[in-house]
């Protein structure tokens, strides 16, 4: 799975375009399968979304110090490789879990 993350994120196009191809079908299936509507679907997406990519973010960086490799006039503490394309990717996949887990979830909360 991480190979197949590594391949797709290796340009902005097939990264942007997994992202919108698998967003689209988690909220497909919150939206059909659990009765929400498809504004209720894509904002409940959102914030997960945004939420886990902050969590998903700090995962795997080293920092230019650590790798021995300071950019002259930047701070050693800055990412040397944030991977930032792979991080959406896997920010995508675990919200769109998590959303259809949040949706099923809802009509047992009474929500």
């Amino acid at each position: 799975m991480i190979n197949v993350v590594k391949a797709l994120s290796g340009s902005f196009w097939s990264t942007l375009a997994v992202v919108v191809v698998v967003s689209a079908i988690a909220v497909a299936v919150a939206v059909n399968g659990f009765d929400l509507k498809v504004s209720g679907g894509l904002a409940l997406y959102f914030v997960i979304w945004w939420i886990l990519l902050f969590a998903v973010l700090p995962f795997g960086v080293r920092s230019q110090a650590e790798t021995g490799e300071v950019i002259r006039g930047s701070e050693p503490g800055a990412p040397a490789l944030p991977a930032l394309r792979e991080k959406a990717i896997w920010t995508t996949l675990v919200a769109s879990v998590v959303l259809v887990i949040v949706a099923a979830v809802f009509p047992l909360a009474g929500l």
